[in-house]
């Protein structure tokens, strides 16, 4: 069950940590922040860690965990859930005394067959792993070999390199850096949707090169071809699994609502990225919202100029404008659904409010929880397929889209939280 600010910044029952340290002022400062700001991931964060259950880790171990890890612990006993979690600006997820002890055997596991000097590199014995990733082995790692100069070092275990130390001298001074990115919100990437912290960062914008009065190159030219729609096909899944909770609503929204989402969102990223300067990539938004039908082709006055700047985007080594280009063709000419997908996958690189911005742009509807296998697997709308969940599931989708007011009943009965972005 989830933990209330109350339970932890309140209530005078609380386990704490070591009076006036760094720990406890610091965790005190994420705490207040996570209650004020993004209280579903401080709901994540799970109770005091009990003596008895360190103590018998460190046995199962072998090793003596470092003064400023227990002292975490004693504070919070890991987080639980996945997207809701509480992760670090490194974006692992904060584990419990049971995680650690399983992610560190694994990795000795990993590392077993390493000597003395291989294995400082790579994966000590010494070492703790008290932040994962989730999706791969790497993580957040503490040294607790007492007695050397490098115990309670923070560090950071990547799969291919080994593990590599620098982030902080000790877990107090780490965790005091990650409340200062926290108070410092947005412009240290600290962004709140949906009442969750998520870790986000934007590229700097590329200096604005070309002009709107570049001429357009004769048909015959030698240009990057446009990647144009082929017969509509239903969207696979994954392709949502980016947009977090807001699949569920591209997934259950009307075709036409997710296809005016489309067209804001494609003017949203024209403008970011230089495309919108082009009277042929303005005046085809202009007549999409009009309604009005864009004609395709690769020697069309748009199709000219959006390969015109592919080639040049590549002459600049400015992957995004070129992203911005292949978009605006899926946009113009391809499906809403796999348009809308393509386009947040892209401005999640620009703006650090990119799903608070396609929410505004789907209408503020309500928002359900992040979709889970059994969404997929009871969903109808033929412009998704979820063929793979219904066969798991033994579920016989049918045809026609499912409501909105479906979906997020469905998310009360569940016991989903909905909500507005923050």
């Amino acid at each position: 069950m989830g933990r209330t600010c109350h339970d932890s910044i309140l209530s005078n029952d609380r386990v704490p940590t070591e009076p006036g340290t760094v720990q406890e002022t610091s965790w005190d400062r994420i705490d207040r922040w996570l209650c004020e700001h993004a209280p579903r991931t401080f709901a994540s964060l799970g109770p005091p860690a009990a003596d008895k259950e360190i103590r018998a880790s460190e046995q199962e171990l072998g090793v003596t965990f470092h003064p400023d890890l227990i002292s975490s612990l004693r504070r919070h006993n890991g987080a639980k859930g996945e997207a809701e979690a509480f992760r670090f600006s490194t974006h692992d997820r904060l584990l419990s005394v049971r995680e650690i002890e399983v992610a560190t055997g694994f990795l000795r596991d990993v590392a077993a067959d390493l000597d003395e000097e291989e294995a400082e590199c790579y994966w000590h014995h010494g070492y703790l792993q008290f932040g994962s990733y989730g999706s791969t082995a790497d993580g957040l790692t503490i040294d607790c070999r007492h007695g050397r100069d490098c115990y309670g070092a923070i560090g950071r275990f990547f799969d291919e390199d080994g593990t590599s130390f620098g982030c902080a001298n000790t877990l107090g001074a780490y965790l005091a850096k990650e409340a200062d990115k926290l108070e410092s919100g947005k412009e240290a990437g600290a962004v709140v949707f949906n009442g969750r912290l998520i870790w986000e960062s934007a590229y700097a914008p590329h200096p604005q090169w070309g002009s709107a009065d570049d001429p357009l190159p004769g048909p015959h030219t030698r240009l990057p071809a446009l990647n144009l729609p082929g017969p509509a096909q239903p969207l696979r899944v994954g392709s949502l699994y980016g947009l977090q909770e807001l699949g569920a609503l591209v997934a259950t929204l009307p075709r036409e609502h997710v296809a005016e989402a489309v067209r804001k969102q494609m003017r949203r990223l024209a403008v970011e990225t230089g495309l919108a300067k082009y009277t042929e990539v303005s005046s085809a938004l202009d007549a999409l919202d009009r309604g009005e039908t864009v004609r395709p082709g690769q020697a069309s006055p748009l199709g000219l100029r959006l390969r015109t700047v592919m080639a040049q985007a590549d002459e600049h080594m400015d992957s995004l404008r070129r992203w911005a280009a292949e978009k605006m063709v899926h946009a113009a000419w391809g499906s809403p659904h796999q348009a809308i997908c393509d386009i947040a996958a892209t401005r999640s690189n620009l703006s650090l409010h990119w799903l608070a911005e396609l929410h505004a742009d789907l209408g503020h509807p309500p928002i359900p929880p992040i979709p889970d296998d059994h969404f997929w697997a009871t969903l109808r709308n033929p412009d998704i397929d979820t063929s793979w969940y219904a066969d798991r599931y033994g579920v016989c989708p049918v045809n026609g889209p499912v409501s909105l007011s479906a979906v997020t009943e469905r998310a009360a009965v569940r016991g989903g939280c909905g909500g507005g972005a923050g």
